[in-house]
């Protein structure tokens, strides 16, 4: 099974929370991959990407970091993308 996985730094004002949080899970259903998000600097759990109530407890704010991870068929395509999103669409 593929895996990928990248650090990211959030720098939405309001970091991944409401409709960040729905544009990042929105994005994370779009792929077969099983999805993660990690507040790194919260030294939180690592947290269902696809599911809105656990990216918001995530707790992530603006200017933390984040690992995202993917495993399954579209691991990188998953991580490539909501890298993506975080640093341009929600930054």
């Amino acid at each position: 099974m593929d895996r990928a996985e990248a650090t990211v730094v959030v720098t939405n004002e309001v970091g991944l929370h409401a409709r960040p949080a729905a544009l990042f899970v929105r994005k994370a259903k779009e792929f077969e991959s099983t999805i993660t998000v990690q507040n790194l600097t919260r030294n939180g759990e690592a947290a269902d990407a696809k599911s809105p109530l656990s990216v918001i407890k995530a707790a992530v704010a603006q200017n933390h970091e984040i690992k995202i991870v993917a495993e399954g068929p579209d691991a990188q395509q998953a991580v490539d993308a909501l890298v993506e999103l975080v640093e341009t669409e929600l930054a």
